[in-house]
């Protein structure tokens, strides 16, 4: 009787390990299937941002326009030059039916506004066909390249789509002479801001993060390392600091938001620093940071065997020897790990910036930590307010470039911390 009592408690048991073990598979397919889902969401809609139209054009570089003085001085050249005109002039030449002010709009309309651009460049790296006809393969309009990615409808009625009957007919003519090409949008990397989606780009919020996380970095790093190092190594153990552990455990669970108004009121408002600039949003991070880099470095410390220290005291070493010699080089791991983490949620941060005026539309690029700059997270944020469609695929686009800076920035965390492991 006893013996059926316990068989029946043991299938008992193993049935709640069963349901147990469905339950935590089940829990992380859903996870993965979501995690997919949304990758794969992102991507997909991205795509389109990564290929840019091109129409083919005919282009006279007549010198008489281009040199009017017979300079010879190419620099003359590339800043006296009317190149949008010279752009709306050739693609004119090439439908010398179209008079009316009207059509000519709409063939201007084929083309981006930076057409102008490509035959500038072209002349600044082929100067001596100035004189000759060339093909110079020049961006088409936002409208367009969405026409051609198959994101309009060119079957709808003409009042519902963005692109005329007229330009229809166009593209089609240039299609039938093999004019339209597609090429990947470099400008996507090379350009900076822009409110046409055919010439925005990256450029800029890319070159703002990494100057940003470098000023959160030069700052968080070595201070909270110290800290960790103090706090764990040296201080007493005594009531202003178990005072200053709480208050750094709390520190990591403020929001974000609330560092963006102490940089707003503290740097910018009293000590008058530069307003949308990286060296101001990476001392905002590097606080928001601190906390983080100090819990994770103040762990591996403690992680490492009291052993080690004694077996240095005993050889005669000093406690700033210990520390520097057998402590941290056994817990850098440790301590690059949370370093990276933290810097990794901190690039992804926008909150705080925003409070700190990163968040403005700015064409140029930063040279330096005091220039006037935006942010990836910022740049994503703007882009998904635009109304235009092209936007879309850029924000997409945008916020992909974003997730591979920060899977990377953790796998090499991880990459770290299992290289430079030790098991005790």
């Amino acid at each position: 009787m006893i013996n059926k009592k316990i068989s029946n408690l043991t299938k008992k048991r193993y049935r709640s390990e069963k349901r147990f073990k469905s339950y935590c598979i089940t829990a992380l397919v859903l996870a993965m299937a979501i995690l997919f889902t949304l990758l794969s969401s992102i991507t997909l809609s991205s795509l389109p941002a990564f290929t840019q139209t091109y129409i083919e054009t005919d282009v006279y570089l007549d010198k008489k326009i281009l040199d009017p003085g017979n300079t010879n001085d190419i620099e003359i050249i590339i800043k006296e030059t009317a190149w949008r005109t010279l752009a709306k002039s050739s693609l004119k030449e090439m439908l010398p039916r179209v008079t009316d002010r009207k059509e000519k709009r709409e063939l201007y309309g084929l083309v981006s506004v930076i057409a102008g651009d490509s035959i500038k460049n072209y002349v600044r790296e082929n100067p001596y066909d100035i004189g000759k006809n060339v093909q110079i393969d020049i961006p088409s309009s936002d409208d367009i390249d969405l026409l051609m990615k198959g994101l309009i409808d060119r079957d709808l009625p003409e009042e519902n789509r963005t692109v005329s009957n007229l330009q229809l007919e166009w593209l089609d003519q240039f299609i039938h002479e093999k004019r339209v090409s597609k090429h990947f949008a470099w400008k996507l990397f090379n350009h900076g801001d822009s409110r046409e989606p055919e010439v925005a780009g990256l450029k800029g919020a890319i070159m703002g993060t990494l100057l940003t996380m470098f000023v959160t970095l030069v700052i968080s790093f070595p201070i909270g390392v110290m800290t960790a190092v103090y706090l764990e190594e040296i201080a007493p153990q005594n009531r202003i600091t178990d005072l200053i552990e709480v208050n750094i455990n709390n520190l990591a669970a403020v929001p974000s938001i609330v560092f963006g108004l102490l940089g707003l009121a503290v740097f910018i408002g009293y000590f008058g620093m530069p307003r949308s600039a990286p060296l101001v949003g990476g001392i905002v991070l590097a606080l928001m940071t601190l906390p983080i880099i100090i819990i994770s470095t103040r762990a591996s410390l403690a992680s490492i065997p009291p052993s080690i220290r004694e077996a240095a005291y005993g050889v005669g070493a000093s406690q700033l020897q210990v520390i520097t010699h057998h402590v941290l080089p056994l817990a850098i791991p440790g301590i690059l790990t949370g370093t990276i983490i933290g810097i990794a949620r901190a690039a992804g941060e926008t909150a705080p910036l925003l409070m700190i005026g990163m968040m403005a539309f700015i064409v140029d690029t930063p040279q330096g930590i005091t220039d006037k700059a935006t942010v990836l997270p910022a740049q994503i944020y703007m882009w998904a307010n635009n109304p235009e469609r092209s936007f879309e695929s850029l924000t997409s686009a945008a916020i992909l470039i974003l997730l591979i800076i920060l899977i990377t920035m953790n796998a090499l965390a991880i990459y770290l911390r299992k290289k430079y492991e030790r098991r005790w």
